[in-house]
């Protein structure tokens, strides 16, 4: 039995398609519905209102969320199946001068040309349009767009994130809520900037510190704002 067989290996770049999609929504959804939350909160209105307001940022934000992704991701499967297409048929007119091309970006990566041709022959006679996907375009299984599963996620985390903030105004009595919130809601992007890097194996303070850093600046302006003119209003 093959030694990797035995040991195989996990690498964290398999996860990227989920977890951007999942990290973005999450994040957008603690942000912007406590961002809304506070705005609205600053300029004095009453309790009712705050829900309200929350709730249907919360449902805007989702659909927003679901539709910009799929829309964006759509765009870019739309363009590999383009790419994809095209070389299909360079393939069908001219196979010796696609082997020739495969050979040289072979070479280039540190081949021997002898090994290089070898090499572009055998993974051509196996599967040539995979290969030139994978090595000419950059286009292998790992990072295939997904529109719906990438739409799915995004609205799914945005409103696992929107209903954080809005969970504390149910439970913060009216006249506390810009503090409590606010609090409340940096405090469940750091953990959600942890549970990110973790995922995908990066920096856990760096990424913490940058969640959380947007987010206060996020809030700290539209309360801004909401108090402004509510006190004009």
């Amino acid at each position: 039995m093959s030694r990797l067989r035995l040991h195989p290996e996990h690498h964290l770049v398999g996860r990227i398609g989920w977890l951007r999609a999942a990290v973005l929504g999450a994040n957008d959804g603690i942000v912007s519905t406590a961002s809304l939350i506070v705005g609205v909160a600053a300029a004095a209105t009453t309790p009712n209102a705050v829900l309200i307001a929350g709730v249907a940022g919360l449902v805007a934000g989702a659909m927003s969320m679901a539709a910009g992704e799929y829309v964006s991701v759509s765009s870019q499967s739309d363009t590999e199946l383009a790419d994809l297409a095209r070389e299909r048929k360079e393939l069908s007119d001219n196979v010796e001068f696609e082997r020739e091309e495969l050979t040289e970006i072979y070479i280039k990566r540190g081949l021997e040309p002898y090994l290089a041709r070898q090499v572009a022959q055998q993974l051509m006679a196996k599967d040539a349009l995979t290969a030139h996907a994978r090595d000419e375009l950059g286009i292998s299984e790992i990072t295939t767009a997904r529109p719906v599963q990438a739409a799915l996620t995004s609205a799914a985390t945005f409103s696992v994130g929107a209903a954080m903030p809005l969970l504390m105004v149910v439970i913060t009595p009216p006249g506390a809520v810009v503090p409590i919130v606010s609090g409340a809601s940096l405090g469940f992007l750091a953990v959600l900037g942890a549970i990110g890097a973790r995922a995908g194996g990066a920096n856990v303070p760096r990424a913490t510190a940058r969640v959380t850093f947007w987010g206060a600046l996020a809030m700290a302006l539209t309360a801004g704002i909401g108090k402004i003119f509510g006190t004009v209003v």
